[in-house]
């Protein structure tokens, strides 16, 4: 069976999805980015070299128009939490288009089995994928590097951080997240890849072992019982970090950490050298 050489990328942001744009278009993929008419992202250099197109999120005959346009195999989704609900309109096209394989928006913890907040969200969506008869492709690779200061609050100079501290979770630069994304969608057969789950691990670490890097920028780490108003988000993923939950080998049916399942992904990428929370963070 050929490989995979069209793709389209929705939530084509700054941060994961244009990444994954790039680093298509880098391996000789034919890409359509679908952003919306008032999105900023038009102008991105992460999108030189890919095709863009504009259409609402809610319209499935538009999306569907765009899939069917440039032959579109792949429907990658890099949406941010608040647009989840829209990855049903891109389902509902994908399925009209004839899309071969669904990649949901993940990039994170796993979900499959969660039993709360966005990890139910993302679960009941990939069982309507399944309703659908579209096969799907799920991608965990814990917390970004990128996004770890300010979880702890570095812009305001300072590391919190909630209980121990010592809990070791997963922890992925986003180049290497949308690297390996495209890597093995244009790699790997899609026997390898129709609903299969990657756990990927670019450094083991936990908030003490980054907060230390800091002190030499005298950015000390402070436990604490609660954080500052408007860190409402950063206090509840360190509190599920704390209890195993931020790992890439987290099983929520088990409900414990598997640590050697973190990074049991790594092997589809052979010979790349991962980014670690120093080199990415500048530390």
């Amino acid at each position: 069976m050929s490989l995979y050489t069209s793709f389209a990328v929705v939530g084509a942001g700054p941060t994961i999805g244009g990444r994954i744009v790039k680093a298509l278009v880098e391996r000789g993929a034919s890409v359509v980015a679908v952003v919306r008419p008032s999105s900023t992202s038009i102008s991105s250099p992460l999108l030189e070299g890919a095709k863009i197109a504009t259409a609402d999120y809610t319209d499935v005959e538009s999306v569907t128009s765009i899939l069917r346009e440039h032959k579109v195999e792949v429907l990658v989704s890099a949406v941010a939490y608040g647009a989840l609900s829209s990855q049903s309109t891109f389902a509902d096209a994908a399925k009209e288009a004839g899309v071969k394989l669904f990649v949901p928006s993940e990039f994170g913890m796993p979900t499959e089995g969660g039993k709360g907040g966005h990890l139910v969200i993302k679960s009941q969506f990939a069982d309507y994928l399944k309703s659908l008869g579209i096969p799907s492709l799920r991608i965990y690779n814990g917390m970004f590097m990128e996004f770890v200061p300010k979880f702890v609050g570095v812009d305001i100079g300072k590391f919190l951080v909630l209980g121990k501290g010592d809990t070791s979770f997963s922890t992925t630069a986003l180049d290497d997240a949308a690297g390996f994304t495209a890597h093995i969608l244009t790699t790997l057969p899609p026997a390898k890849l129709h609903d299969a789950t990657f756990r990927i691990e670019g450094e083991r670490t936990s908030f003490n072992k980054v907060g230390a890097l800091y002190e030499p920028k005298n950015i000390i780490v402070e436990h604490v019982s609660s954080l500052p108003e408007g860190f409402a988000k950063a206090t509840l993923l360190q509190g599920l970090f704390e209890q195993g939950r931020g790992s890439s080998g987290w099983d929520n049916y088990a409900d414990k950490d598997v640590p050697e399942n973190a990074c049991s992904g790594n092997a589809a990428w052979p010979g790349h050298q991962w980014k670690t929370v120093k080199e990415v963070l500048g530390l």
